[in-house]
């Protein structure tokens, strides 16, 4: 097999309540995948009951960073486990958020805007649908723009809950200002495989969209938003593949909050064999 060189940078563990499967499992199919290394980044605590069905409670963050820490001696000098986080961005929260960033070595921070929380819903959903839209993708910016995130995820998701409206050749005019926006605060994008298990069924972001973030020098992150093992690096060659057509010629990770990028012929070389990757292209 060719050297690895990515990470799955999007994975869960069951501390989160909707995911299965332990870290130790998530780094053997790393490795399955020859892939370099895995950084775990399950949803984040919150204040206040803030949508607890979905993450672990404000008491289990030591537990989640031992997880990790745990998985990573037993898999050192084989998968390279990181601790990473999904935080959720939601206004009123920067202050909160920003102390437990602060609290842990977190190696890759991820910012979300979750449409289907019960609170996005309480506050920003309204009958008219586009405004809805417009709304979410101000908050992506948003988000970019506090600096307390590396990556901001899946972001075209409130798609798979506005179908209704989802107008993907018209979309461009709600959704470009925001891509200028982040592309000011350099803050990279992720390509989230898992989209294409959704409503929707894409890769997130779409391709058009996905064009325009590599027109704006966007870094882009790539992760597979494993909920069970078996996701992890699920698609990878597929993405790789879809990037390159819309025009990167780099996917990022970090590490200790910091760039990586990767070439994205190397990674794929990585991936498969060459045959193995004309045949995906």
């Amino acid at each position: 097999m060719p050297a690895p060189i990515l990470y799955e940078s999007h994975c869960h563990t069951p501390l989160c309540k909707h995911a299965s499967g332990e870290p130790t499992e998530y780094a053997a199919q790393a490795l399955e995948k020859n892939l370099k290394g895995l950084i775990v980044t399950c949803h984040n605590p919150m204040p206040d009951g803030f949508s607890a069905r979905v993450r672990m409670a404000e008491n289990e963050l030591d537990q989640y960073i031992a997880m990790v820490d745990q998985t990573r001696e037993e898999w050192q000098d084989r998968v390279d486990v990181r601790l990473g986080l999904e935080a959720d961005y939601f206004q009123g929260y920067e202050s909160y958020v920003e102390e437990q960033l602060a609290s842990a070595d977190f190696q890759f921070v991820l910012g979300s805007v979750h449409p289907q929380l019960d609170e996005f819903r309480d506050r920003y959903w309204q009958e008219d649908l586009r405004e809805v839209q417009k709304t979410y993708f101000r908050l992506l910016a948003d988000a970019a723009e506090t600096g307390l995130f590396d990556s901001i995820s899946h972001p075209d998701l409130i798609k798979n809950f506005t179908v209704k409206v989802w107008d993907e050749p018209n979309m461009m005019d709600i959704i470009a200002p925001s891509l200028d926006r982040i592309a000011k605060t350099g803050v990279a994008m992720e390509l989230n495989t898992s989209g294409a298990l959704k409503t929707i069924q894409q890769m997130n972001p779409y391709p058009d969209m996905l064009r325009e973030i590599a027109k704006r020098n966007i870094p882009i992150t790539l992760g597979a938003d494993a909920h069970v093992p078996e996701r992890v690096g699920d698609r990878f060659v597929e993405a790789l593949n879809l990037l390159s057509e819309c025009g990167f010629q780099q996917v990022s990770f970090f590490l200790q909050r910091r760039r990586h990028d990767v070439i994205i012929d190397d990674a794929l070389q990585s991936l498969a064999g060459p045959a193995d990757v004309r045949q995906a292209s």
